[in-house]
């Protein structure tokens, strides 16, 4: 993974807008291994620092993980018109596709294969979620609060919601607080 600044950028907003529909095709339930593989590793418009810092942004923003980034990405590189374009990439085709599907779904939605296929997907993007997040970790070397540090918070976010079932907002305030104070004071 580059770790060097950013060399490339979309070449227009007719790019843009094709690479974001295209990110949005590509997913189901979840597109950001899928989305870093694009953006860090093949198009270069972020180095994985920058993906992550950006991601951690879009994350907060209220909406769309996905949508939110690309509406950055799009922002930092053609202003307005970058982010509108960005975000008409990701919501316009695949929106159609979802109300055809929507429909063809309604029609076949009892039938035991269709229910085993969703349930299939659901796996495959969990497992593309957790690759994605180990190939994050060489990212966190330059993070204030040091790689295993961070990687604790994160398995103590995944404890305190998958296994003791806490709302997401409290365990999000709690670690996000801490590990603010935390950044903070090591900045200082």
């Amino acid at each position: 993974m580059s770790t060097e600044p950013t060399s490339q950028r979309p070449s227009s907003l007719t790019d843009l807008y094709i690479s974001f529909t295209l990110l949005a095709l590509q997913g189901f339930g979840g597109v950001l291994a899928i989305v870093q593989r694009e953006l860090v590793e093949r198009k270069r418009w972020l180095t994985s620092e920058e993906f992550v810092e950006d991601w951690a942004v879009a994350q907060i923003l209220p909406g769309p993980n996905v949508v939110n980034l690309s509406m950055m990405i799009g922002h930092r590189h053609f202003g307005l018109p970058g982010a509108m374009t960005a975000l008409a990439g990701m919501l316009s085709i695949p929106l159609l596709l979802v109300l055809v599907l929507a429909v063809i779904y309604a029609q076949f939605a009892q039938y035991p294969s269709v229910v085993g296929a969703l349930r299939g997907m659901s796996a495959v993007t969990a497992g593309l979620i957790i690759a994605t997040a180990l190939k994050l970790v060489p990212a966190l070397k330059n993070n204030p609060m040091g790689k295993y540090v961070a990687l604790a918070f994160s398995a103590v976010c995944f404890v305190g919601i998958a296994l003791f079932r806490l709302p997401l907002a409290y365990v999000l305030l709690v670690l996000g607080s801490l590990a603010f104070t935390l950044v903070y004071r090591r900045l200082k």
